[in-house]
C-alpha cells in the first residue's frame, strides 16, 4: 500500500494529466502552477501571472490543510531573466520568513503565453 493521496483543490482545472498536489511521506507536493486566474484567463503581465500562481498554489496548499508558512522547497521557472525584478517582491509578499530554499531558472515553458511556473513541497502541518 502506497501513502500517496491526490489534492485537488475545489474548483481547480488542471490542464493536463496530474494531481494539482499529492500529500506523501509528511509532505505536500505540488504540481508546477502556472499565470492562468480561476477564469481561465492567463495573466498579461509577468506581475499578474505571478499573482496567478501564487494564488493557485495557495488553493492547493489549503486544500492539503497547508498555507505559504509551511513551503520548504519551492523551484521557480521563468522565461526572462529581465522578469526576475518583477517577480521577486511579489513573491515575498507571499512567504514569510524564514522564506523556503528556493531555486529561480530561466526556461521555456510548455505553452509559450506563460512567463512564470511555481512548484513547491510544504511541510504538513
Amino acid at each position: 500500500m502506497t501513502d500517496k493521496k491526490a489534492i485537488l483543490p475545489e474548483g481547480a482545472n488542471p490542464m493536463g494529466l496530474y494531481s494539482p498536489g499529492i500529500v506523501s511521506g509528511g509532505f505536500l507536493f505540488i504540481a508546477g502552477q502556472v499565470g492562468r486566474g480561476p477564469d481561465g484567463t492567463i495573466g498579461a503581465t509577468i506581475e499578474e501571472q505571478t499573482r496567478f500562481t501564487l494564488e493557485n498554489m495557495r488553493a492547493v496548499l489549503q486544500a492539503a490543510g497547508c498555507d505559504f508558512k509551511d513551503v520548504v522547497k519551492a523551484n521557480v521557472y521563468i522565461t526572462k531573466p529581465e522578469y526576475f525584478p518583477a517577480f521577486n517582491p511579489i513573491y515575498m509578499e507571499y512567504f514569510p520568513e524564514p522564506r523556503p530554499a528556493r531555486a529561480t531558472i530561466i526556461a521555456a515553458l510548455v505553452d509559450e503565453k506563460f512567463l512564470i511556473e511555481i512548484e513547491a513541497i510544504a511541510k504538513l502541518p
